[in-house]
């Protein structure tokens, strides 16, 4: 098994967590919609995560809808003191497993305290509001009322920390004035790096940057450099990819997500590689040829 108990940390909000987290989305059915084929692997996905120093849990009540939460703690509740749990509002589930803005009061409000209890928690976390201008990227549009509202459940003590998901600098900057912002989770990866900028910027302000898709999602990364180094490193694609984000920032945190065993253990393996300046270099030219 492997273990990553002395793997780098950073700052997440109050928190101090390992670089290299566990993102629960894939614990779902296919689509992130239904249970799980195999939901005792799910289960003992989550705790052989937690048992190899994973102290950092993604996940949100729209994954199932329900379903990772519900499996988050048959697996691990009573929560270790050190694990933090990050979830995400702002959308709903149709029934047809479309993914639909919930913006309202009432909506987000639901959506905290379903989150509370499907999770068996008092306090939440970490509260990221994921903006829902447009399902596939970032878009412009105002967040202060959404985003006040999860200010307000904070000050009534059920959210600890507040981060902000999909979103554009200019939604950073409207939502730092209405409560401090200790995450941001956009895609960002290898070949998809339009947030270069904003990462620097985080990390000089010690906010947490938490790129989702960090291997490409559900088009997985494929390229001739990142076949060669990891040809050169003994490793795989996959590890190459993430040891690449590890080192690209060090206020990224990882939140690679599986449903099996072996590819957790693939991935957590990531914590222990390091890649030479040359290696870098090829790396950092895969996003000008896409």
């Amino acid at each position: 098994m492997t273990d990553i108990r002395n793997a780098s940390t950073f700052k997440l909000g109050s928190f101090t967590v390992k670089r290299l987290g566990y993102g629960a989305m894939q614990l779902a059915g296919q689509g992130v919609f239904g249970p799980p084929r195999d939901r005792a692997e799910a289960v003992a996905v989550l705790r052989e995560a937690v048992d190899s120093g994973v102290d950092h849990i993604d996940t949100s009540d729209f994954y199932g809808p329900h379903i990772t939460n519900q499996i988050i703690r048959e697996a691990l509740h009573p929560y270790s003191d050190d694990l933090v749990i990050v979830t995400k509002v702002g959308a709903v589930r149709g029934t047809d497993a479309s993914w639909n803005p919930a913006f309202s009061k009432e909506a987000l409000t639901k959506a905290v305290h379903e989150n509370l209890d499907n999770l068996g928690l008092e306090t939440l976390p970490v509260v990221n509001l994921r903006a829902m201008f447009d399902v596939h990227g970032p878009a412009e549009g105002s967040i202060e009322a959404p985003l006040t509202v999860l200010a307000e459940l904070q000050a009534a003590g059920l959210i600890r920390h507040i981060g902000l998901s999909n979103v554009t600098p200019t939604q950073i900057a409207e939502g730092r004035a209405i409560a401090e912002i200790v995450c941001v989770q956009n895609q960002y990866n290898l070949a998809h790096r339009d947030d270069d900028a904003l990462i620097d910027a985080l990390a000089a302000a010690g906010t947490a940057y938490v790129p989702f898709f960090p291997l490409g999602g559900f088009s997985p990364l494929q390229s001739a450099a990142l076949t060669d180094v990891a040809k050169e490193q003994a490793a795989t694609p996959m590890q190459v990819a993430l040891a690449w984000l590890l080192q690209r920032s060090p206020n990224i945190l990882l939140i690679p997500g599986t449903s099996s065993r072996p590819h957790l253990r693939e991935n957590l393996a990531a914590a222990g590689l390091a890649l030479p300046a040359d290696a870098l270099a090829r790396l950092d030219a895969i996003a000008m040829a896409v």
